[in-house]
């Protein structure tokens, strides 16, 4: 594990591989309530193929200077592109999970040059509905009062499809674990940021680099369709659905998520 100060907080992060340097490295950006060893599978297998993988734990989260009251998508954007004149990289190709897939939308606003290609996984580009901004609200102030135990317990099998908690007790576990280590404060810090993020369909339509969207068959927090919605703005886009996975395919089939990832990086 390395660290970074910038943008006045320490960013705890793994600098994986890099045998190849005509590839451009691979970032990868966590979800909520999770850290940067959620991609542990990914970091393991393509930087054994060379590729150089940079995942970091966002503000809040993992090892992480924890910030209390509310971080905009924009501040995870811009701790990344912080990191990156940190490490002296200049593109990336830049994937991201649920949140992270947010935060990898609003990176691509801001900073479109410096990015090579896009992975968006189990994620949505519309902003949040009326009714989602009262829950974040609702379930911030829940998390701060109650802590990350009861809030965990509860959202484990909608994380994980629900067979795949019974045949992947590993992966139930770390999911879990993650979960439970994160700080409160962090996590409703980030959910009143996200309450308040843009819509991202139009935005879409502007991105020139090849673009994987990746959804488990299963997740029950971001649909199909939004995936399909996506993949139907991009201009150049490849669209996989990960069977028997829920929210995080990645983890749950990991070789079929990095199938999809190669292909990716191959275009890139």
């Amino acid at each position: 594990m390395s660290t970074a100060s910038v943008n006045g907080i320490t960013v705890g992060y793994d600098d994986t591989g890099g045998g190849d340097g005509d590839r451009d490295p691979l970032v990868l950006v966590h979800g909520h309530p999770f850290d940067r060893t959620m991609w542990r599978p990914q970091v393991e297998h393509f930087g054994a193929t060379g590729v150089r993988v940079i995942t970091p734990d966002l503000r809040g989260y993992g090892e992480s200077t924890v910030v209390p009251g509310k971080t905009p998508l924009e501040t995870f954007a811009r701790d990344i592109a912080a990191l990156l004149d940190h490490l002296g990289i200049d593109r990336i190709v830049l994937g991201g999970l649920s949140m992270g897939g947010q935060i990898v939308m609003e990176f691509h606003r801001l900073f479109p040059h410096r990015i090579s290609g896009l992975l968006l996984a189990d994620t949505s580009a519309q902003a949040e509905t009326a009714d989602g901004v009262r829950w974040r609200a609702r379930m911030a102030e829940r998390l701060v009062r109650e802590g990350m135990g009861p809030y965990a317990d509860e959202v484990l099998p909608q994380m994980v499809a629900p067979e795949n908690v019974r045949a992947m007790p590993a992966v139930a576990r770390h999911v879990l674990d993650m979960m439970r280590a994160t700080s409160p404060d962090g996590a409703a810090a980030a959910l009143r940021g996200r309450a308040e993020r843009p819509d991202y369909v139009a935005t879409l339509s502007r991105v020139a680099v090849p673009a994987l969207v990746v959804v488990g068959d299963r997740d029950e927090f971001t649909p199909i369709s939004d995936a399909r919605l996506m993949h139907e703005r991009l201009p150049d886009s490849t669209l996989v659905v990960v069977e028997g996975a829920g929210h995080m395919p990645n983890l749950e089939r990991p070789a079929a998520f990095n199938d999809a990832l190669a292909a990716l990086l191959a275009r890139a």
